[in-house]
């Protein structure tokens, strides 16, 4: 899986890109993630990328030629087509269930906005996918962006240490039940001791007990996925 991320601040990325799963599967080149600054398609030596709003407003709007001119020379960079999505409030809400669609694809080329956001026109000539990862604001998309590479790259096989650990998370393929309570050692810790089931070697009675603790805590944290649960007739 292939991800190109458009920003105007790519030095936020190599931290992120450099750690745990996600850098071992790019070492193993499982995934490819090329980072750009959009400030290389802009015109003059100022390298400007905003302006003011047309009908006055606070704040800066980025400039529609730049964005479709980075976007349509990053797309000849793969012979596979990328999938152009904007990350905004504005957008549908980010959950597993359009994880596990999005995943099917093999190329993502996301765009990180700031300021107050894109000239529609962006919207109107690339026509993305407009992703919201949640109902507050961030500074830019470059969280945002970080965000949904997590997500996709855990569905891609062979990046995850376990290839059940997707299929077991919360929210996973239909899952509507926040996982169960997980131990290692030790044994006991200041008088909280790990629950004897799980020591027992019994593994149908584990998933039976691992299953009811799911419930409960599902009930107790997140009712409301149960009656999503009820009201889609499964």
């Amino acid at each position: 899986m292939r991800f190109d991320i458009l920003t105007l601040f790519p030095d936020m990325f190599p931290g992120y890109l450099g750690q745990s799963l996600l850098n071992k599967a790019i070492q193993k080149g499982i995934v490819d993630v090329q980072v750009h600054d959009l400030r290389m398609w802009t015109k003059g030596t100022h390298r400007k990328v905003d302006d003011r709003p047309y009908g006055g407003g606070p704040g800066m709007i980025i400039m529609v030629e730049p964005v479709v001119d980075a976007v349509e020379a990053i797309q000849k960079l793969d012979d596979t087509p990328a999938q152009v999505v904007m990350t905004t409030p504005q957008g549908t809400r980010l959950n597993q269930k359009l994880v596990e669609d999005l995943a099917v694809q093999q190329r993502f080329l996301l765009l990180c906005g700031r300021y107050e956001g894109f000239d529609q026109r962006v919207i109107d000539v690339l026509k993305p996918l407009e992703i919201s990862i949640g109902d507050y604001i961030l500074n830019g998309g470059e969280v945002a962006s970080m965000v949904m590479v997590d997500t996709l790259v855990r569905m891609v096989p062979g990046v995850l240490g376990h290839e059940e650990s997707s299929i077991q998370d919360s929210f996973s393929r239909g899952n509507r039940m926040l996982e169960y309570p997980q131990y290692t050692r030790p044994r006991d810790y200041r008088g909280l001791p790990v629950p004897e089931i799980l020591l027992s070697g019994n593994h149908p009675e584990i998933e039976k007990w691992r299953a009811a603790q799911s419930l409960l805590r599902t009930q107790q944290r997140r009712a409301d996925l149960l009656d999503e649960k009820d009201n889609s007739g499964q």
